[in-house]
């Protein structure tokens, strides 16, 4: 039989066949002192034995709802039913479900009997009283329905079996072997839910689910509210961020990191596991109560990140909105679960287009970057061919950038670096010959790199001595290098990609060491072993000298920071010069034997030449008169 909710009083009647009788408010009760005197039930033949249980079942009922009675003067009146004796509770709760079964007997089988108008008001008072008393378990027992405690338990785990056991049986052996695998705590907040769920699917099966949910609906979410603002959510607007000074957005950015973490693994986790439980007899409804209770606050929760990406396209931010899509990325699968129906899908649509939002300015941000390097117009030399600010500044961001490799790769995967130009080409193999399984996010760092390489290229054209190009392009190479070893750069391009700019670092210093050094190199003669006549040797070792001079005077000025570049450029130098020079000195200085003034023609002996190499490369200038002198006593003191 299909029964229908009045408008006015929320009682079950059914949709035909009623008497007058039953509309009747003069016969029927409205407490247990005006209720009417029942007559004990007496079997006649005009009864069947199944209007004699239904009339009892209202006869019982009768008995403990009126007991219980919110309008009575009785101490029931301020007392909790489910707190003072849960064995009458659980009575109260079967006489309550016999009562709506009467009521559906005799709405088909005698509409016009006055125990119906009475079973009707007995209806009215005990939902009455499982309303109040829903109300009673949601307030006083917040800690135990905190979102923390109530995410404790899982929905099919031993708190649900325990808390079955807990509702409907007195076996104390049982109930100890069903709380064995859970806490104190625990075990008061499942049996805090489970009076909640046997109240609401008694007072929905009855007719009066709107009563109860509403109660529900208005005290959970005050709960959800106010958790979100205790985790420092507010609500924003894009102006306001938009004027927010950078460290007062750059705290509440690390704030929301931590709080979306907690707000969807335990505050809508929590309400979502307390919510199927409660209302667990309808999806509908627990779905419509869920949806109603966290739409307003998660929406605003997942919109923040969104604000963040629309607003200014800074460089600096592009670590936030990194952290942002990885927080996002990482929840992604419990938000999908939490908010897996219809009703709550505008929050998932709202978690995803932040994520989206946050990739969106991320591959902005680093297109910024990269045409930030490529169109650098600084003209500025840097002092002896040392490391140009633009490497030390692209480097920091790069590398910064490496510490976020995999959700970079997410994100980046969509939008790869345009293909290489030939100029680039010429320079660098291509990025993706990284070794290892090559992730996006590898080939863009490797290609910024690359960018920046073919910017440091046109910056060495600056230069007009061409060795001291090559020398520039050595440095920044290594100082990349370098970068690259000591940051999570190196997982990220492996030891291929390290090697190949390496041998190209080489390069470099045989061409600085050729263009550099090969005037000193030719100005001695190839074939040492015959003597020379006094003039020619005489020629040579002023050829050298001045040669030596020119080299030296402009190498003292050149830069190579990096130790182990500096000391092998000089090693590199002086096994070539050395060798050759000791073999000219030695053979050919017997010709000049009894020349006046021999100590300023033959100013450099072998052994001191590596003296003077070692002043190299430090960016110290000498004096002038330093190779005039002695070689016992020059300017520039061996380093």
């Amino acid at each position: 039989m299909v029964l229908a909710e009045t408008s006015k009083n929320n009682c079950l009647i059914p949709r035909t066949g009623l008497s007058p009788l039953f509309f009747s408010s003069s016969k029927g009760l409205t407490s247990s002192s005006s209720s009417p005197p029942i007559s004990p039930t007496v079997s006649s033949p005009g009864h069947t034995f199944s209007e004699f249980m239904m009339e009892e079942n209202i006869e019982n009922a009768e008995s403990i709802i009126t007991k219980w009675d919110v309008n009575s003067s009785s101490l029931t009146q301020v007392t909790s039913l489910f707190h003072q004796n849960r064995k009458e509770a659980r009575e109260y709760l079967k006489c309550v479900g016999d009562l709506r079964r009467s009521m559906h007997f005799l709405v088909s089988q005698k509409s016009a009997s006055y125990k119906l108008v009475l079973a009707q008001k007995l209806m009215q008072m005990a939902m009455k009283r499982l309303e109040k008393e829903f109300y009673q378990i949601l307030s006083s027992n917040r800690e135990q329905l905190d979102p923390e405690s109530v995410s404790s338990l899982s929905s099919d785990g031993s708190g649900s079996f325990y808390v079955e056991h807990e509702l409907v049986s007195e076996d104390e052996a049982e109930l100890k072997k069903a709380g064995e695998s859970i806490t104190e705590v625990e075990r008061v907040s499942a049996l805090v839910m489970s009076d909640l769920k046997a109240i609401a699917e008694c007072m929905t099966s009855c007719g009066y689910g709107k009563e109860c949910i509403k109660i529900y609906k208005l005290f959970r979410k005050s709960i959800v509210d106010r958790g979100l603002y205790l985790l420092g959510i507010e609500r924003f607007k894009s102006s306001q961020i938009n004027k927010m000074h950078w460290e007062a957005l750059e705290h509440t950015i690390k704030n929301w990191l931590n709080a979306v973490k907690i707000a969807v693994r335990t505050l809508f986790t929590g309400e979502k596991i307390l919510c199927d439980h409660v209302f667990a007899a309808s999806e509908t409804i627990r779905e419509a109560c869920f949806a109603e209770i966290t739409m307003e606050g998660a929406i605003n929760l997942f919109r923040f990140p969104e604000l963040i990406a629309k607003s200014k396209k800074e460089p600096e931010r592009i670590f936030w909105l990194l952290e942002f899509h990885e927080a996002i990325s990482e929840l992604w699968p419990e938000i999908e679960t939490i908010f897996n129906s219809a009703l709550t899908s505008a929050i998932k649509l709202q978690a995803l287009s932040s994520l989206h939002r946050a990739g969106d300015s991320v591959s902005a941000i680093l297109f910024n970057f990269r045409s930030s390097i490529q169109k650098d117009s600084s003209k500025t030399l840097v002092a002896g061919g040392g490391i140009h600010p633009l490497t030390r500044s692209a480097m920091s961001y790069i590398s910064s950038l490496a510490d976020y490799g995999r959700v970079l790769s997410d994100i980046v995967a969509d939008h790869p670096p345009p293909g290489n130009s030939p100029s680039s080409e010429s320079y660098f193999e291509n990025p993706t010959s990284i070794d290892g399984p090559t992730s996006a996010g590898s080939v863009h760092l490797a290609w910024l790199i690359l960018v920046l390489l073919c910017k440091l290229d046109r910056k060495a054209e600056l230069y007009k001595d061409v060795s001291l190009r090559y020398l520039f392009l050595a440095n920044n190479l290594q100082f990349i290098i370098d970068r690259v070893h000591t940051t999570n750069l190196k997982y990220l391009l492996g030891d291929k990609w390290a090697s190949m700019h390496t041998k190209k670092i080489k390069q470099y210093a045989l061409r600085y060491e050729s263009l550099a050094w090969n005037k000193v190199f030719s100005s001695l003669p190839e074939g040492t072993s015959s003597v020379l006549s006094p003039e020619a040797v005489k020629d040579c070792f002023r050829r050298f000298n001045a040669a030596f001079d020119e080299a030296y005077m402009k190498q003292t000025l050149w830069l190579v920071p990096d130790g182990k570049l500096r000391d092998e450029l000089k090693v590199s130098i002086a096994r070539k010069l050395t060798p050759a020079y000791r073999e000219f000195y030695e053979t050919q200085l017997v010709a000049l034997s009894g020349e006046e003034n021999l100590e300023v023609l033959v100013r450099i002996a072998p052994d001191d030449l590596g003296n003077y190499l070692s002043d190299l490369f430090h960016g110290t200038p000498c004096s002038s008169n330093s190779l005039s002198s002695s070689s016992h006593s020059r300017g520039c003191l061996p380093r």
